[in-house]
């Protein structure tokens, strides 16, 4: 399916002792750009969250972030025998130096080292990477499901602005023919005013009417043009794997290539006037592939 590149997706799930929640975020970009954030208890792990959403996004600026949350606190000890050693060596140091008596900080001596520990097992001591990523994995399917339905509708919607781009290609197909007729007539009509009278040579003027008409034959740009049209369409109906952004991209660039031609080919009002209105569509269409993966 189609995807877009814009999409949010979470999911849950425990690790070790401890739940981890996961968010993953994305946007577009032109190639599989990964920002991963976890806390420092999974960040060793950065390799296999990266390699779990390389896997299920191909392309666009992503966003993974982790969140753990302890099942319950560990009870705290407190070493009262290397406390009271601490505090013995303490006041030695405050008699000899002539301290003031406020000089002992309860605050600092249990921050000192080994004095508070925590008791219980170490919630992550059991963790393992596989069980981290089955919760990215999770995360990412919820991703892609938001990308798939909004690529959909992209789909939809572009779907809508190539009708629009062939009635104008039908309009110019339509007028082409009458517009080569009325000025083969201008043509000859300005060379007899010009000639005042004097006898022309019909084969030269036919001549240069032909070449005339060549210029201004559109018939093959037209022909490519929707050629083009056609390969956007079985691309957005069948694509292939590894996504259609870029792909699309191309067909867009040769599209607008055609319109330029045909609308500096058209010399007639109603022509360039459809011209501008399929490089309108065509801009649209390019500010939303821009966001398909």
């Amino acid at each position: 399916m189609i995807r877009s590149m814009t999409g949010f997706g979470s999911a849950e799930g425990a690790v070790g002792g401890a739940r981890v929640a996961v968010e993953v975020r994305s946007v577009n970009h032109r190639f599989f750009n990964p920002s991963i954030k976890l806390p420092n208890a999974l960040a060793r792990w950065e390799g296999e969250v990266r390699e779990a959403v390389r896997r299920g996004i191909g392309r666009g600026a992503v966003t993974v972030s982790a969140r753990l949350e302890v099942a319950e606190t560990p009870a705290v000890a407190i070493d009262e025998t290397r406390f009271g050693n601490y505090v013995v060596r303490l006041r030695e140091l405050q008699r000899r130096y002539d301290l003031p008596s406020d000089a002992l900080d309860l605050a600092a001596i249990l921050r000192l080292p080994d004095v508070v520990s925590a008791s219980g097992a170490e919630p992550m001591a059991e963790a393992t990477p596989d069980e981290l990523v089955a919760v990215v994995d999770r995360a990412v399917a919820a991703l892609t499901a938001m990308r798939e339905a909004e690529g959909a509708r992209l789909a939809e919607y572009l779907d809508e602005r190539l009708r629009v781009v062939e009635a104008a290609l039908d309009r110019i197909s339509a007028r082409a023919p009458q517009r080569l007729v009325e000025q083969r007539d201008r043509l000859r009509a300005s060379v007899q005013e010009l000639a005042g009278g004097v006898a022309l040579d019909g084969g030269r003027l036919e001549q240069e009417i032909a070449i005339l008409a060549d210029r201004l034959d559109v018939s093959e740009e037209l022909s490519r043009f929707r050629a083009h049209v056609a390969a956007f369409r079985d691309t957005l109906r069948a694509p292939k794997p590894d996504g259609v952004g870029k792909r699309l991209g191309f067909l867009l660039q040769e599209m607008l290539r055609e319109a330029n031609t045909t609308g500096s080919k058209g010399n007639d009002t109603a022509v360039v006037s459809d011209v501008v209105q399929i490089k309108e569509e065509l801009e649209r269409i390019r500010e939303q592939v821009e966001n398909l993966e």
